[in-house]
């Protein structure tokens, strides 16, 4: 799961941006307004947490510039502003969650978890998809009831795709998430990752749209 992290704090976002990372995530951290939204165009995150104060404006401006572009990532406020009118401006504007500085690093993480859940369509921390199961914050999936012997990568692999399940997601969207903050792969490092899971899932859930990318197939009963 990739996060963005606008925090112009250098001892916040420096330990948020250690957390994160410590917790599984990959995460990218800018401490500017601009820089968020430069970030924010160029590559795709799963959520987002949100400063208000920043050097060179709010962060209202960021989340009102994601909404009006249609993007649904999710946008968790982080703020030691507390007034009721700035709650309500933020999840008015979108914000999917609203915390309160300070606050304790389980919690947030907890929160980031749901976020992503509802933007996924997911109403529980397990995911089911027919008789493929998936617990992203364990990092195990089943599948018929046996579980998977699966490799952080293929992990990593699968959870994505699961989130975004019946859509192609693209090649270049899908290897920052498997190798966050890593360089680039060699050439056809994705897709022997690709066709190592599908050994273990079975040929037909895992769909290759030529020249486009990968899909997670949705089970009969959901199509």
């Amino acid at each position: 799961m990739k996060i963005l992290l606008i925090e112009d704090d250098l001892d916040l976002g420096a330990a948020l941006h250690r957390s994160l990372e410590q917790a599984g995530f990959g995460a990218v951290w800018v401490r500017r307004l601009v820089d968020g939204h430069a970030t924010a165009d160029s590559g795709r995150f799963d959520c987002v947490l949100l400063d208000i104060n920043l050097p060179d404006g709010e962060g209202f401006a960021f989340l009102e510039r994601v909404r009006r572009q249609q993007s649904q990532v999710p946008v968790i406020v982080m703020t030691a502003r507390d007034a009721l009118d700035d709650r309500l401006r933020a999840l008015n504007g979108g914000a999917d969650d609203y915390v309160i500085k300070p606050f304790l690093l389980p919690e947030l993480i907890a929160r980031i978890h749901v976020a992503v859940r509802r933007a996924s369509g997911q109403a529980s921390g397990v995911w089911h998809f027919g008789s493929l199961v998936i617990d992203p914050q364990q990092g195990r999936a089943s599948l018929s009831g046996q579980t998977l012997e699966l490799t952080p990568k293929e992990f990593a692999i699968l959870s994505e795709l699961a989130r975004h399940c019946g859509r192609v997601l693209r090649r270049e969207s899908l290897i920052p998430k498997v190798w966050p903050g890593e360089d680039e792969p060699s050439a056809g490092a994705l897709e022997f990752q690709i066709h190592s899971l599908r050994r273990k899932l079975g040929s037909d859930m895992i769909r290759t749209v030529r020249g486009v990318g990968y899909m997670l197939a949705k089970p009969d009963a959901e199509k």
